[in-house]
């Protein structure tokens, strides 16, 4: 029973990071992307570690570390560029 609940997440999981990368692609402002780049990290850990449930295996914690340190990473710089762009723009128009 608990192979089946995992697998019906892992596709559950698979249809939120296809959604969050059209989010992503055709988001309508530079915060959605941003939001959506933050939410695809936090999809893709928790898709890594339905994944490392399901095959039993202790392999992918360091996989799930590492994906976690280069969201977070990509976040703040994607937010600061959104930031300093904000910012330009609104100089310019005034």
């Amino acid at each position: 029973m608990i192979q089946w609940i995992l697998f019906f997440s892992l596709i559950l999981l698979t249809f939120s990071i296809l959604v969050t990368i059209y989010r992503l692609v055709k988001g309508p402002t530079a915060p959605d992307r941003v939001q959506a780049l933050d939410a695809l990290g936090i999809n893709l850990i928790a898709g890594v570690a339905v994944f490392s449930v399901y095959l039993r295996s202790t392999a992918f914690f360091e996989v799930i570390l590492l994906i976690g340190i280069l969201s977070f990473i990509g976040t703040i710089a994607f937010a600061r560029f959104v930031e300093r762009g904000v910012v330009i723009e609104r100089k310019q128009s005034d």
